[in-house]
């Protein structure tokens, strides 16, 4: 078993029934995972139909949170179901298109997380701010700081999920492509396109006052 002060125990739902050598449970690995994300799906069950919603999240500590309209279903759903709303939420990078000889091999390199669990509509106020400075931060660091926090009329628009995390595996694909020996001498180029994010010089607002230069944090992008 691993260590439960490093690593997150496996249970049933978490152990993926292909490839199980590529998971992983490690805490500081799925962190590092879901840091570099921005964007998570987030899986659930409305009317006996799946959802899936691709939405903003952040990571404090082992708790996740999400965002969205008072309106939105999972986060209405959330509020209405006790104890919660049953939910599984993943994030995946992707860092290379892997090509092999044979149609049937090819595939990519890539990081995922999925998390299980039930998520909890956030009624604490102060939990409520702390969720929504952490959003912001997740996506651009030093952001919530500057600029103007959510006034009432905006807080009361807007809901938080929290989903700890418990059931949580990562799984990962990284090297070259597995052709099958026959295939070796077949004449096609075999190999794997790395994928990297890449950001772009920032594009002032039409609006902006001039003299307001782009801040260091944006700048360390």
């Amino acid at each position: 078993m691993p260590d439960q002060t490093t690593a997150y125990t496996p249970t049933d739902r978490s152990v993926p029934t292909r490839d199980r050598e590529r998971a992983s449970y490690e805490r500081a690995f799925v962190h590092a995972i879901l840091d570099e994300a921005y964007v998570c799906h987030l899986g659930f069950v409305r009317d006996g139909l799946p959802v899936v919603l691709p939405t903003l999240f952040a990571r404090v500590g082992e708790r996740l949170y999400v965002h969205g309209s008072t309106g939105s279903r999972p986060l209405r759903m959330a509020g209405q179901a006790d104890p919660g709303l049953p939910v599984c939420l993943t994030v995946t990078h992707v860092d290379g298109l892997v090509l092999a000889r044979s149609a049937f091999h090819h595939s990519i390199n890539y990081r995922s997380v999925v998390v299980q669990g039930v998520a909890h509509k956030v009624t604490d106020e102060e939990e409520r701010r702390t969720a929504l400075d952490a959003i912001v931060e997740h996506v651009v660091p030093g952001r919530a700081a500057d600029s103007r926090p959510a006034n009432p009329k905006e807080l009361a628009a807007t809901a938080v999920l929290r989903l700890d995390l418990d059931e949580v595996s990562a799984k990962v694909r990284t090297g070259g492509p597995n052709d099958e020996p026959e295939d070796v001498g077949l004449p096609h180029w075999t190999g794997v396109v790395p994928v990297s994010k890449v950001y772009g010089s920032p594009v002032p607002a039409d609006d902006l006052a001039a003299g307001i230069d782009v801040p260091d944090y944006i700048k360390a992008l």
